[in-house]
């Protein structure tokens, strides 16, 4: 890897992990573990997992409009990704319904 792209993937990891602590951190006036997991679950599926179904749409776009010859390979990958982000909190209910 080189070193601009090592660079590159640090900075987005610095800026993913700062979003991540300022939308998941828990409320302290209601600080029970069960509400705890409860919030960090909700944001998860409600913010988190949409907001990089987007971002990874605009990137497959962006791969295919700059003819990347893997840009198929990549929308597949993320229209993949947006069902599950999309679909997650759909996902979580039927699981936790199936499980109780």
């Amino acid at each position: 890897m080189s070193s601009l792209k090592s660079d590159r993937v640090l900075f987005f990891s610095a800026i993913l992990l700062a979003v991540l602590f300022v939308y998941l951190q828990p409320s302290f006036a209601y600080a029970d573990f069960e509400g705890s997991l409860r919030n960090v679950k909700t944001q998860i599926s409600t913010v988190f997992l949409p907001a990089m179904a987007v971002i990874g749409l605009l990137l497959a776009s962006f791969s295919f409009l700059t003819g990347n010859p893997n840009s198929k390979q990549h929308i597949t990958y993320a229209l993949v990704g947006a069902a599950v982000g999309f679909g997650a909190q759909a996902i979580i209910d039927f699981m936790s319904n199936a499980i109780r």
